[in-house]
């Protein structure tokens, strides 16, 4: 796909932002809106387009008039994609749709732990470990920890912190207190605000860390390398290339698809979260992988895997995980 530079970015961000998206999120079969390349005819035309994302998608003539998506809006063109009804990406309770690396060599137990493997707080099934970071403010890093999603490391804001976290998940055989690996330390509380109307949803990151000890974590990620700072969001474009380890599909890459986008993921037990300024790429990821550490090919982090469908994968700008959970990776 071609690259979007930053002011073709910015172009559509403007038309974004002023009211179209809030517009188009309305609109009947909406779960998305972000900013790509216009597709035509399955292939990519390299024009900037603000693109819808759909759980499917309908003939015109079936849709009402209000919930039809413009060709163009504001001199921008549009798009419309079907993804289905993204979701957080742990693994599943049902054994049956579980899918493992063939040796299964991610899923077991690992000291020192790397980035790429299992990980999970006690109660849930099993995640992936992203790297291990330290405290932001901390010039000589004296405290340890594991970074992961809050959906994985906190119970998606059900754990109490200084939860025993272990290593494999629970799925993979972790128990307590032998596996235990690090103790949840902070996380990012996530809107679900029952009552509340999912437009005011307003959050950026599904992102936790917990304690570990330096004998027992490793910084370099499985397959990957060592990671070498981070990525701005503006200066993230549209058809970078990024890569991760994961814990169900190992290593695996994709293509940046959508920027700047606000997405609906379901998170189970009838809740749904509103993400805004999240990442789409192709889809790279299954059931376990949430909390991969996604990176580009210079190994900067680009961002924190936690979610997608069939079609595509979500992540959290790295910029905001960062900011929010006070972290460093170097």
């Amino acid at each position: 796909m071609p690259h979007l530079p930053k002011e073709e970015i910015e172009k559509v961000r403007q038309v974004k932002s002023k009211g179209n998206e809030a517009a188009f999120l309305r609109k009947k079969h909406v779960v998305g809106v972000g900013i790509g390349v216009k597709i035509k005819d399955g292939k990519p035309t390299g024009k900037p387009a603000l693109i819808t994302y759909v759980t499917s998608k309908k003939p015109l003539s079936t849709l009402e008039a209000d919930d039809v998506i413009p060709e163009t809006v504001d001199g921008v063109e549009t798009d419309v994609i079907e993804i289905g009804m993204p979701t957080i990406q742990p693994v599943l309770k049902e054994k049956e749709f579980l899918r493992t690396l063939p040796s299964n060599e991610l899923t077991s137990r690992m000291r020192p732990v790397k980035g790429g493997w299992s990980v999970g707080h006690y109660d849930i099934t099993a995640g992936t470990i992203g790297a291990v970071v330290f405290n932001k403010d901390e010039h000589v890093p004296t405290t340890y920890y594991v970074l992961s999603n809050n959906h994985v490391l906190a119970n998606s804001n059900a754990a109490s912190i200084g939860d025993p976290i272990l290593q494999p998940g629970p799925v993979d055989g972790g128990e307590a207190p032998d596996d235990q690996i690090a103790k949840l330390s902070r996380f990012v509380p996530i809107d679900f605000t029952p009552d509340k109307p999912l437009e005011e949803h307003n959050n950026l990151v599904d992102a936790a860390i917990a304690e570990g000890s330096l004998q027992e974590l490793d910084r370099e990620v499985y397959w990957n390398g060592y990671v070498k700072g981070w990525k701005r969001k503006d200066d993230l474009e549209v058809g970078t290339i990024v890569k991760k380890t994961g814990r169900t599909t190992g290593y695996t890459t994709a293509e940046v698809t959508s920027v700047d986008a606000t997405i609906d993921v379901n998170f189970g037990g009838n809740r749904v979260a509103r993400f805004h300024d999240q990442i789409l790429t192709t889809h790279f990821s299954e059931g376990g992988d949430s909390g991969s550490l996604v990176t580009n090919a210079d190994n900067e982090a680009v961002g924190l895997l936690f979610a997608g469908s069939p079609e595509i994968t979500i992540l959290n700008h790295i910029e905001n995980v960062r900011d929010l959970l006070r972290i460093d990776f170097v």
